[in-house]
Parts: C-alpha cells; structure tokens; sequence
C-alpha cells in the first residue's frame, strides 16, 4: 500500500474540534439517571479482512501481509492505532467505521463494537428490559473493566477473546469470538469516550455529529419497519429515554474528540482527512528486522538452549544426499523424511516427564515414564514446515496441528504474517513449531511471536529445523532465551541474499518439484503460494 508523506498528516485541530480538554474531567461521566432506554439495533464487533486476499476451500490467505510488529529483541515495539468513535444512536457511527475501513485499504483491522460489552442482566433487570424500562443507555450497563482489559490486550498485538452478547436472552453466548492481528482497531459506540481508562487506549478520538432530527427520522424508519412499532410509540420513546441521555451522557464527551465528523458517513473530506492521518501513523510505526537481525549479536557463541542432532555416519550420510544439486526430488523426499522423523524423535526427548509405574503380562512392576504436561500441539511454517507433519503424527498420536503462513514482502525485506490457524486452547501446551531451515531467522521470530501472543509459555516452545544457519541460531535464542532449539546440522554463514551457505537449496522447491524465484531465502517466507 502506498502510503501518503508525513506532510500529508492532517492537523490535529480538523474540523470542529476540542482543544485542551481533560480526560480526567470526565470522571466516568455524570450522575445517573433512574429513565429506561430500549435497546438499538445492534452492531457486532468483528475481525474486517480486506482485500487483497486468496480464498481456497480450507484457508483464507492475505496477499498484503502484517508486518513486524516486535524488534529484533523480540518485544512487541509498536501498538495498534485505535481510533474510537462516539456519538449519538443512529448517528451513522458503524457507517463511518465502515468508510474508514474502506478508505484505509490496509489488512489486519478489527472492528470493536461496544454492543459486544453489555453487562448480563439479573432477572429483574430482564423483567425490565422485557417492558422497555431497563436503560440500555447509561454507563452503567456496560462491562467497563472487561471491555478496557480486553481492548488494551488487543492494542498490545495480543489475542482476546471477544463475548458475543444475545440480546434476546440479554447474556452472552458460550462460544466468544477470537480476534487477533490488529494493525488498526476501529473502537465504536455511544458510551466510547465515557471512561477514564477506556480513552487513555484511544489514539484518535473521533465524534460523529448528526443532527437530532435525521437520527430521530433513522430511529422511525428502524423502529417501524424493523420492530413493527407506531409512529406515536417511537417519538414518545424518543422524547422521553433517547433524547435526555445522548444530552446527558454522550453529547457532553464531544469535547473530549479530536475531530468532530458532521454528517456523518457522508462527509468524505473528514473521513479523507482521519484515512490520511492513520496511514501517516502506520508509516512511523514501519519497523526493519531483518536489517538489524543480520548485524546483532552474532560474534557470541552457539546458544546452550541450542541441541543438534548427533552426527553420526548415518545423518551425515543423509545430509550428503539431500544437500547435493544432483539429488532427485524421489531421492530428497526420502532422506529428508528420515532426518525428519529423527529430528522428531530427538525433541520428544526435551518434553517433561515424570516416573509411571506399569504391570507387564508377567505381573511385574516397571518403573518407566510417562509425558508430564497437558499436551502437545505442532504448528508448522508454510509451506516447508508443513512437510514435518507426518513424521510429528507418526510419533505422537492424535497430536493437534496449527499453521502459520510467512512470507518475505519483495519491497522491504520484511517477513509478514498473511494466515494463522491455530487449536484452541492452545497457551497451555508444549508447542513444535516446525520450520524446515532457518537463515535469519526472522520467520521463526515472527511465529514464536505469534504464539507469545496467544499465551503460550515461552518455555513450552521447541522451535525444530533440519538446517539452520548460526545467524539464526542467535536471532532466536537473544530474542527468546527460553525457546529450545533443536536441529540436525548449524552452518555458519549466510550469504548477502539471506542464503544459508553452504546450504541446501529452497527446501519447499527441491521438495515439492516447483522452481524458486530467482530472490529466494532458505527460510520459506518468500513463495506467493504453498
């Protein structure tokens, strides 16, 4: 995406704006009110994929990747833009949020709807949402404290878990909706500028401005047609909840915004304006890993959190075969999967185990071992990582798979991340993340990233390759000390090209039989497809 100049950034003061007020003025806003509100239509907080991207029957595939969202110290050093929109019921404030989100034209945005925090009603708060006497419009009856964990979690790169709220039965579903990946986090509602904390996260502060007569007339339209109500009956409801709590509650926090939109969705020089601003943020945010990968620490030596494989004759015989040019594809798969399957059986060695005592068929005690933890998931690195499966599922039964998609953007050098499936319930295992080499090990750094973020335990992560280069090596064990690295052989330079030397080759090409681009890495974040 081309990106606008730093002199393209708007000026703060845009617009109508509130210059100099205090956010501690608003001290999670004003007294109560005892009015009943009935409650809106309702907007869905929801993980906004935009174009390009790739759809198959199984995978959804971004061709604009994320970018590093972490340093070469493997800490996360850049946040998620958030913007949070206010203004009053039927506003236009998801018309706007969706106009930005057009605009913007970037992957990896999530639309963070307040609806998604209503607190769940007591029966009596149910009896009166039934008769239209629970007000669903005081500050009150959202979950501040869930809502600001959740949104700072998310602007830190880390993945939530967002409720998804019923309001027919007025409590939350079971099932909660997982979102991950924020570059930009689009926050909307009536209450969005209504806690102290809450607007501490908000980077821009936007406040949608509609005239009281166009959101009463969208009120009648919606309330007639959609909930078969009279004419008479909505303008009562109007006059009586609606209008005294956007005065009360919401038209007070307009001071709080950075830049007041008029209109609404349909003031395309405002939303041109906030489009130009974020794209400006974003730029400043870019990071450069890689660079600073290939010149870091490197003079140290080998990890002791690094093991490779014994040489004995057998795997330096194998590593013969698979290195020479002249191998055939039958002949690579072949010892390649033996390697796999012994890098495998290696690493298994590494997992915690505690003593287990068996009776054999001759009714005698044997003090064996069994494997002490919850269990053992594998995530492999598209689309070389994905050849190590079987040989992971051949020794560890019912094992679970996830699967990470890494590519190198062509113009800055950048891995990015484009596809993340990963089970549920993951932060709790020991997780194989499997890759097939390693050069600058920016790839890995960006899964083990990933995994952080889903609350894996740094500890309980064994990064596996069949090659890696010592660049590598450093990268990982500096940025993440307690990740075990396991491998069959380490070689010791990597050329000007990110190419491991002496090497093996595009692993994913000599494996699958297709041809490598002639700027490929051995770290396979560089193919348009798997």
């Amino acid at each position: 995406t081309c990106l606008p100049s730093s002199s393209a950034i708007p000026p703060r003061n845009v617009g109508r704006l509130c210059v100099g007020c205090s956010e501690d003025s608003l001290d999670r806003l004003l007294p109560p009110v005892s009015t009943g509100l009935s409650p809106r239509k309702r907007t869905t907080s929801q993980c906004k994929s935009e174009p390009p991207l790739l759809r198959t029957s199984k995978r959804t595939i971004y061709t604009a990747g994320r970018p590093p969202w972490y340093n070469e110290h493997g800490t996360q050093s850049k946040e998620a833009f958030v913007i949070g929109l206010c203004g009053g019921s039927a506003s236009g404030k998801t018309t706007v949020a969706r106009k930005i989100i057009e605009a913007l034209d970037v992957p990896w945005v999530v639309l963070l709807s307040m609806d998604s925090f209503y607190k769940v009603l007591t029966p009596e708060q149910q009896a009166l949402a039934a008769s239209n006497d629970y007000n669903f419009d005081h500050p009150d009856a959202f979950d501040f404290g869930l809502l600001v964990h959740i949104l700072r979690k998310l602007k830190q790169g880390k993945s939530v878990k967002i409720p998804v709220y019923d309001f027919t039965t007025h409590g939350r579903q079971k099932e909660w909706k997982t979102v991950y990946g924020a570059s930009v986090i689009i926050f909307e509602g009536i209450m969005s500028f209504a806690d102290k904390e809450l607007l501490k996260l908000l980077d821009m502060k936007i406040f949608v401005d509609t005239d009281s007569d166009i959101r009463l007339v969208r009120r009648l339209r919606r309330d007639i047609t959609e909930r078969g109500r009279d004419i008479e009956g909505v303008i009562k409801q109007y006059n009586k909840f609606v209008k005294p709590a956007f005065e009360q509650y919401i038209e007070p926090t307009m001071r709080l915004a950075d830049i007041v939109v008029p209109r609404g969705g349909g003031n395309m020089v405002a939303i041109d304006l906030i489009v130009q601003h974020v794209h400006s943020q974003l730029e400043e945010r870019e990071l450069s890993v890689r660079a600073a990968l290939a010149s870091a620490h490197q003079a140290q030596p080998l990890p002791q959190t690094l093991s490779v494989l014994e040489s004995t004759p057998q795997v330096r015989g194998m590593h013969t075969i698979i290195r020479n040019k002249e191998t055939s594809r039958d002949e690579f798969i072949f010892y390649s999967k033996r390697l796999m399957r012994l890098l495998i059986e290696h690493a298994l060695s590494f997992l915690p185990s505690q003593p287990h005592v068996v009776q054999t068929p001759q009714g005698q005690d044997y003090e064996g071992r069994t494997f002490h933890g919850k269990r053992i998931t594998g995530v492999s690195i598209l689309r070389a990582g994905e050849t190590m499966e079987p040989a992971l599922r051949a020794v560890c039964k019912d094992v679970r798979i996830g699967k990470i998609l890494i590519q190198t953007n062509q113009d800055t050098g950048e891995p990015e991340l484009h596809y993340l499936r990963l089970p549920k319930d993951i932060s709790e295992d020991y997780v194989i993340l499997m890759d097939c080499t390693v050069s600058t090990g920016a790839a890995a750094m960006m899964a083990v990233r990933v995994l952080l973020d889903h609350d894996v335990q740094e500890d309980k992560i064994l990064l596996l390759s069949l090659l890696m280069a010592e660049m590598g090596v450093h990268s990982v064990a500096y940025a993440f000390p307690q990740v075990k690295i396991i491998t069959t052989a380490v070689d010791k330079k990597v050329n000007d090209v990110f190419h491991i030397i002496p090497g093996i080759g595009n692993f994913g090409d000599r494996y699958f039989g297709t041809d490598a681009p002639q700027d490929w890495s051995d770290e396979e974040t560089d193919e348009p497809s798997y």
